[in-house]
């Protein structure tokens, strides 16, 4: 079981289950969001129970994108047809026992940051 909340604590949730190894996404709408790139881990969404109120925004046809309203923490991203939702591992007050496992979309990230890290990269 993992737990998760938002800055504020209006929003609280939890993960059942092992987490699977996270991705780090630096596509555009990514660090946007969040002002630099984006960790998550995708889990079923069966597996999240969610206390308080998430704010979504719809960036895309296929998803939204899941925050607090009260202090925009960033916390999920959800693609609305599929059975799993992208917890994001900064909202997360548990250890995770899990390291990123690659950086997605690296083509369009920020110019001000390396990626030396050695993981694969796609995108």
């Amino acid at each position: 079981m993992h737990q998760g909340s938002c800055l504020c604590g209006a929003v609280t949730f939890t993960v059942a289950g092992d987490l699977p190894a996270p991705m780090a996404c630096h596509c555009t709408a990514c660090r946007k969001q969040t002002g630099h790139f984006e960790v998550s881990a995708d889990v079923p969404k069966a597996a999240v129970t969610v206390t308080g109120e998430v704010t979504w925004y719809q960036s895309s046809e296929k998803v939204r994108r899941g925050f607090c309203g009260t202090c925009g923490a960033t916390l999920f991203w959800d693609p609305v047809f599929r059975d799993w939702i992208g917890v994001a591992l900064g909202a997360l007050d548990t250890p995770t026992g899990v390291q990123v496992a690659k950086h997605i979309f690296v083509g369009e990230k920020g110019d001000y940051y390396a990626l030396e890290d050695g993981l694969p990269q796609e995108g």
